[in-house]
């Protein structure tokens, strides 16, 4: 648990810093204000909560304030952290657990997204929960996609199963649930394509992948995970939107957590999508991976150590 947080907690450093840290020092020793409500909301829309999600937070905040006779600043710091982690809901447990011959994992996003990197990152999770892991370099369209998860394959020791530049994604995966299957692996990771020439031909194409393994595994994909850059603040809103619409998405892996000040684009994907955290990329090692804890998370953003 404490490298769990300790990972979550660095990984939130520049979102405290920047935003969080500042929310504290507002929640103060002053008086509950309309002016302390309006710059609370102009802090929590600049960490990219967003403007449905702060509006709504800010209507139970006051509420509450009401509710309790609250007057002081100081005193709804721990309403504000009690209401954030209400809105990431109950935690939901991935299911690639043990009970049945082959689990089907998809991995979808958009190219540069850190999907890849993800896959590697998973994979080795998986591994250390004693699964025998297979993966589908299904990204087909990209040049070189194949060849880069193959290499972050070597790195966790990890076996792949490809196809062809421009094959169809759909084959590919159909050959590596028969691959899984004659070398005994019980769970399948398949990459997918990020990029094609429009939006509406990539959503068809991920619908093909579905499609075929749906109908080589019962069940499949039993997960669809979405791999979302935090980096991209409300854009990554609106990819979990699309994606979620088009191809039945369960859950989110969240990146490059690290590099940006915007996490709370995290209450916004799973208040306003109801689409869970299941991990955080926080580096670009194989190791700087986390599962997702809505406690250690709303922790990190209020407490450096």
């Amino acid at each position: 648990m404490f490298q769990k947080f300790a990972s979550l907690r660095d990984g939130l450093a520049k979102t405290r810093e920047a935003v969080f840290g500042r929310v504290v020092t507002l929640l103060g020793q002053s008086e509950v204000t309309p002016e302390l409500w309006e710059e609370l909301e102009a802090l929590l829309v600049q960490a990219d909560v967003g403007v449905n999600t702060t509006l709504e937070l800010l209507d139970r905040m006051r509420a509450r304030a009401a509710r309790e006779g609250i007057a002081r600043a100081d005193l709804l710091r721990g309403a504000l952290r009690e209401e954030l982690r209400a809105m990431l809901g109950d935690p939901r447990p991935l299911d690639i657990g043990p009970g049945r011959p082959l689990t089907v994992v998809l991995v979808v996003g958009v190219n540069g997204s850190g999907k890849t990197t993800s896959i590697a990152k998973l994979s080795a999770f998986c591994k250390r929960q004693r699964r025998n892991v297979l993966l589908a370099a299904a990204d087909t369209f990209r040049a070189a996609a194949g060849e880069q998860l193959d290499i972050w394959a070597k790195r966790v020791g990890v076996p792949v199963v490809g196809g062809q530049p421009g094959s169809d994604p759909g084959s590919v995966v159909f050959d590596a649930i028969q691959a899984a299957r004659a070398r005994k692996a019980d769970l399948l990771i398949a990459d997918t394509a990020g990029r094609l020439h429009t939006q509406y031909n990539l959503m068809q194409e991920l619908l093909k992948v579905r499609t075929v393994a749906a109908k080589a595994v019962p069940g499949a994909p039993h997960e669809t995970l979405l791999v979302i850059d935090a980096t991209n603040g409300q854009n990554a809103l609106t990819q979990a939107r699309q994606f979620k619409d088009a191809v039945g998405v369960s859950g989110v892996i969240l990146t490059k957590l690290d590099g940006t000040a915007k996490g709370g684009i995290v209450f916004a994907i799973t208040h306003e999508l109801n689409l869970p955290m299941r991990f955080v990329g926080t580096g670009e090692h194989a190791e700087d991976w986390a599962e997702f804890d809505g406690d250690a998370f709303v922790a990190g953003l209020f407490d450096s150590d």
